[in-house]
């Protein structure tokens, strides 16, 4: 995590703004409320959270994602479900809200339409998206939540965008070289990077998951009744 503090605060220029993850995060740069609790700090205001969603980011995505939409929504269960949500677009004929989440919502349905007489029970379904796509699965999960309450990117938001794709940029250059020139070292060069950029994942992944956690529980605990009754 320290790498983070490595790179500027400033907004996010035009150009940080473009491809899928910056449309995702660019339309919440110039929102002004913020989290209850910075990217950073997430470990701290929930150690067993940011744990345990280290542990098994599957099953913390799972419960995650089912904490965002019944706090946006109380007591419609999986009814608003999407593949990531819609938050990331879709890949040619698979498209978010087309792809069964209706019938099936806990789960991205590829694989069930490939057999309509397929069903998984309701512990499987939304694991699927956990397993396959963990980045985009939290990040959505955090997007219901910003965008119910208009939030925006604290500063940790904005240094851990600029470290992505720094770190992928690396990569990319990385393997590049690999494929190109031929010295001692190249494959142990690459497999660091990429231990790099798994780490940093990780943990940015972790503390995602606690401050979107965080977030919900403290909005909860000022309105009560509201979710106590919907429930």
């Amino acid at each position: 995590m320290a790498c983070l503090f490595c790179f500027p605060t400033d907004k996010l220029s035009p150009e940080e703004r473009k491809g899928k993850y910056g449309d995702a995060w660019g339309q919440y740069a110039d929102n002004e409320n913020q989290f209850k609790v910075k990217l950073c700090g997430a470990p701290c205001a929930e150690p067993c959270c940011w744990l345990g969603s280290m542990i098994c980011t599957p099953c913390a995505q799972y419960k995650l994602r089912h904490m965002a939409l019944n706090h946006a929504e109380p007591g419609s269960g999986w009814s608003n479900y999407k593949c990531c949500q819609g938050m990331f677009g879709g890949c040619c004929c698979v498209q978010p809200g087309n792809v069964g989440e209706q019938s099936c919502p806990q789960c991205c349905r590829i694989v069930l339409n490939l057999h309509p007489y397929c069903h998984f029970p309701p512990q499987t379904k939304m694991f699927l998206e956990g397993c396959c796509c963990p980045g985009m699965a939290v990040s959505a999960s955090q997007g219901l939540v910003m965008q119910q309450y208009g939030l925006g990117l604290d500063e940790d938001d904005v240094r851990l965008i600029r470290c992505n794709n720094c770190l992928q940029w690396l990569a990319c250059v990385a393997s590049c070289l690999n494929i190109c020139i031929d010295f001692d070292g190249d494959d142990a060069i690459v497999g660091i990077l990429n231990a790099i950029a798994d780490i940093v994942f990780c943990c940015v992944s972790g503390c995602m998951t606690a401050r979107t956690y965080h977030e919900i529980k403290e909005r909860e605990k000022e309105a009560p009744e509201k979710y106590r009754m919907e429930r």
